[in-house]
């Protein structure tokens, strides 16, 4: 029912805001510059946020079709093919291609592909499933690809997909991460966002356990729950509070008919982007009045740049239920992980048996949604792995997001993660 209920209200607003944009358009036919009345700029910037206040269902493009490359970047790390010299690649724009290098009906292993004359560390970039799209890490992409040769998890809306392909639980989500390193092959590197973190470290024990060749030789974990137990956030506090009845109840609903994935259960994005927006509402309520201020004063960069990130924020994807009700009780409720009761398809996940891939934990220090020492947990999990091939880095100033976008991620923090896979490249 909860779906129905999003799906009427949607459809109810469609046309006010069909009306709202037709209207600014009108308006903006007499803008008269400084001369504009200012109940007129008022009423368009009203106009302008009633349309753009739409939730949208599709990937957003991830727009990078070319990176710029120099000598020094793209020599750092790569491995020459042939006898090319790092000193002969070329420097400039060079174009970038998305290829699927492989597809299930849950997701693609999406390689960002440029055409350059020397092989690059192979990097699978782990995107959480949780709400959102994995463009939300398009920042960090094209910090990565001027030195590394970059995969990233696409996972598909849950809406989108027939019921006839089954369901896809946590299990599912390990065995997409062992089946991508094994396309991608022996050598690569596993960089994982968030709340996939949990996998990526299953899929690498798994991996580890049974001598699998495409074992990644090193790990980067960013602000990920390994052990919500540490220090708990006000997201752990929720699902601790609630039972996986309540939530089966309460935030699961029924893909409406006119989609392909019609009668499949999920935990609907927009009520993850609902929880999103309300643990922090008075800053997106200053963000919005600063968007009608920047229209009626026609601060049109600052206007364009409001869109830009909530036309990302607002772009929402639908989780299957049972990876979200899995992920709450055997993450959140259960804490199989740091406990030692992790499974994978029956068998127990020993993180110990990681011996050969090194890892870094990446945490920031203002994180509301993965505290301190939650992701840092993973570095004494797995303790097969030798001391000098386990680091932890605490970025000073920065929330859940700076640790992998923005400034901080760039200057700061990537630089680590560059130095790590080229150590163990």
């Amino acid at each position: 029912m909860i779906y129905q209920l999003y799906q009427a209200q949607a459809d109810v607003m469609a046309p006010i805001r069909s009306l709202a944009r037709a209207g600014s358009a009108i308006l903006r036919q007499f803008d008269l510059g400084a001369l504009t009345p200012p109940a007129m700029r008022h009423a368009s910037a009203l106009f302008d946020m009633i349309s753009d206040s739409r939730l949208t269902h599709r990937r957003p493009p991830f727009g990078i079709d070319t990176v710029r490359l120099d000598n020094g970047r793209i020599g750092t790390g790569a491995v020459p093919v042939g006898e090319v010299p790092v000193g002969q690649v070329p420097v400039g724009e060079v174009a970038v291609t998305e290829v699927a290098a492989d597809a299930t009906p849950f997701g693609t292993l999406l390689h960002f592909r440029k055409e350059t004359p020397v092989r690059q560390p192979r990097v699978l970039l782990v995107a959480p499933m949780s709400g959102h799209f994995a463009t939300l890490l398009r920042g960090t992409v094209r910090t990565m690809l001027p030195e590394h040769d970059v995969y990233i998890t696409d996972w598909k809306n849950a809406r989108d997909i027939g019921v006839e392909h089954g369901g896809f639980g946590v299990d599912a989500f390990v065995a997409h991460l062992i089946r991508f390193l094994e396309v991608m092959g022996p050598g690569s590197h596993m960089v994982a966002v968030c709340q996939p973190a949990v996998a990526a470290l299953a899929a690498a024990a798994v991996m580890a356990g049974t001598g699998n060749r495409a074992q990644p030789r090193s790990m980067t974990l960013m602000a990920g729950p390994i052990d919500t137990r540490v220090k708990p956030t006000q997201v752990n506090v929720m699902a601790q509070q609630r039972s996986i009845a309540w939530f089966e109840r309460n935030v699961i609903g029924a893909v409406p008919r006119r989609y392909a994935g019609s009668g499949r259960r999920v935990y609907p994005g927009f009520v993850q982007l609902s929880a999103f927006v309300s643990m922090n509402l008075d800053r997106h309520l200053d963000a919005h009045l600063g968007q009608f201020r920047a229209l009626v004063s026609g601060n049109d960069e600052a206007a364009a740049a409001h869109r830009r990130f909530y036309n990302e924020y607002r772009a929402v994807m639908d989780l299957p239920a049972e990876f979200y009700l899995e992920t709450v009780k055997r993450v959140f409720q259960d804490h199989d992980l740091p406990l030692g009761r992790f499974t994978y398809r029956g068998e127990a996940v020993r993180p110990a048996a990681i011996r050969r891939t090194a890892i870094l934990t990446v945490e920031g220090e203002r994180d509301d949604i993965c505290a301190n020492g939650q992701t840092m947990a993973a570095l004494e999990l797995c303790s097969g792995v030798p001391i000098s091939m386990r680091r932890h880095h605490l970025q000073t100033g920065v929330g859940h997001y700076g640790v992998f976008s923005g400034k901080r991620w760039t200057n700061e923090i990537y630089p680590l993660v560059r130095e790590m896979i080229q150590a163990t490249s």
